[in-house]
């Protein structure tokens, strides 16, 4: 299985979308919510590849065995993940809380700004992965 990168973006209409940059056959989806956008965009991925065999054509190679490799901009992420606080989140990891909001609603961010919060992130998952929990 070959993976590919789909990048989850918040549009300036307000919803998010979804394509993969690095395949020539383009393909986009887009919804209210990440994951409609997610179903949005496999939909189309899917209709593709049946349209190329209904036609009796070969599948190009980049649409065989393909996974794709969600990621996000931070208000996707915080779309696909509600269950996370953005105060206690950016609390968490020294960022201003009041910036963490600007963010989730689609301001600018730097570059250094997002590693930090990758980074935050990611530390939180490692903690969480070794939690074990008593009955």
């Amino acid at each position: 299985m070959r993976k590919v990168i789909a990048l989850i973006e918040k549009g300036d209409e307000g919803l998010f979308g979804v394509h993969a940059p690095e395949l020539e056959n383009v393909i986009i989806g887009s919804g209210e919510t990440v994951n409609d956008a997610k179903e949005d965009f496999l939909d189309g991925y899917r209709e593709m590849v049946e349209t190329y065999i209904d036609d009796g054509l070969q599948v190009p190679e980049e649409l065989k065995d393909v996974e794709f490799e969600y990621r996000y901009d931070i208000s996707a992420f915080y779309n696909a993940h509600p269950y996370l606080n953005v105060s206690k989140l950016a609390k968490r990891i020294n960022i201003n809380s009041s910036l963490m909001r600007q963010y989730k609603q689609g301001q600018y961010i730097s570059e250094e700004q997002v590693l930090r919060i990758q980074d935050g992130i990611r530390a939180v998952g490692r903690e969480l992965s070794v939690i074990t929990l008593l009955k």
